[in-house]
């Protein structure tokens, strides 16, 4: 048995580790979490997901459905903390090019049990400004 390692160097989310159980993924800066870019955001239904910022800076947006709107916060991620997205929040994130994090969950997460909610132009500027 040998020790083994995993990095991802260029742009996006790749998952660089997975067993039956969980999968570690590493997320870099992408342009569509760049504040100019940020058009959406994402929930998993059944599921939990944990963020770990490495380097660089990346706000936690999420939002909560409230008053046929959505309720949207902010949260600037402290490097080395462990952040936990509970199952069927609204998030996403907004990062900057030396952006570097680690990603854990479930294995199970995908496409089949999440989904997008494309942001209006009204959301997107209330994003901005919720952003430093």
């Amino acid at each position: 048995m040998k020790i083994q390692s995993f990095e991802m160097n260029g742009e996006g989310m790749q998952r660089v580790y997975e067993n039956e159980k969980w999968t570690v993924g590493i997320k870099n800066w992408k342009p569509a979490n760049d504040i100019t870019g940020l058009n959406c955001l994402e929930r998993h239904n059944k599921t939990d997901e944990l963020f770990v910022l490495l380097s660089g800076r990346c706000t936690l947006i999420s939002a909560e459905e409230a008053d046929g709107g959505l309720k949207m916060e902010a949260l600037e991620m402290e490097p080395f903390k462990v952040y936990n997205i509970p199952q069927s929040l609204w998030h996403n994130t907004v990062t900057q090019k030396d952006t570097k994090m680690i990603l854990i969950e479930d294995v199970s997460t995908g496409m089949e049990n999440s989904d997008i909610l494309d942001l209006t132009p009204a959301q997107i500027e209330t994003l901005k400004s919720l952003v430093k």
